[in-house]
């Protein structure tokens, strides 16, 4: 019987890309699927989490993402530009277009069996230093490609009825807190949280004792 875990993910949160390569390879290899769970970051949902924070946290963060992707042997840069835009007063307004567009085809992504590959793909673009600009030409449409999407297609289907995309996402969010934790990357399985990059391994053992096997054996 194949194993099934949550994952919720976030477009602005490096760490979400640092393992989603992973995950990738775990469902090529094994037989496991991924019920992807695209959810808004902290600095949407919650923007004063920031303000209330000690000062040791935004610099221990900008030392570890770093390397972490240099640990990990993954290409990295900051996004540019980033997914949540700041105001010029230090204060994340309310409008959102790049991570609410990106956070609702992820959803549309997952509604046609493709989430994963569209979170790797576009991930990937935003976070992968390969570009000055991940926004600019047709580039999150080659993304798109990639993954087995048509980027208009989805457009199309998020603006026919964006309130339900919306909700989607939130129920989501209410689903990640009785899932053990609020942030991301968060996998999920069999009611146990595995919160962060770096908890893959234990998550993978844990699929291992459930009875994980490979494709070829399945």
């Amino acid at each position: 019987m194949s194993l099934t875990y949550d994952l919720y993910w976030s477009f602005r949160s490096p760490y979400s890309y640092f393992v989603t390569g992973r995950l990738v390879e775990l469902e090529r290899e094994y037989d496991v699927s991924c019920n992807v769970r695209v959810v808004y970051p902290i600095a949407v949902r919650t923007p004063e989490f920031f303000e209330r924070n000690d000062p040791l946290w935004r610099s221990y963060f900008m030392i570890d993402v770093f390397r972490s992707a240099q640990f990990l042997g993954l290409p990295f840069r900051w996004a540019r530009p980033d997914p949540v835009q700041m105001g010029v007063d230090g204060k994340y307004p309310k409008e959102q277009p790049y991570i609410h567009r990106l956070s609702h085809l992820g959803v549309a992504a997952t509604e046609r069996g493709k989430g994963l590959a569209f979170l790797d793909e576009v991930s990937k673009l935003i976070w992968g230093g390969g570009t000055d600009d991940w926004t600019a030409g047709d580039q999150l449409a080659q993304a798109a490609g990639r993954a087995g999407l048509d980027l208009a297609e989805l457009d199309a289907a998020v603006a026919a009825d964006p309130d339900r995309y919306r909700q989607t996402i939130e129920q989501s969010q209410e689903a990640q807190r009785l899932g053990g934790h609020y942030g991301v990357p968060l996998m999920v399985f069999n009611g146990e949280p595995f919160f962060g990059q770096d908890r893959f391994d234990q998550f993978k053992w844990r699929l291992q004792a459930a009875g994980l096997k490979p494709r070829s054996a399945a």
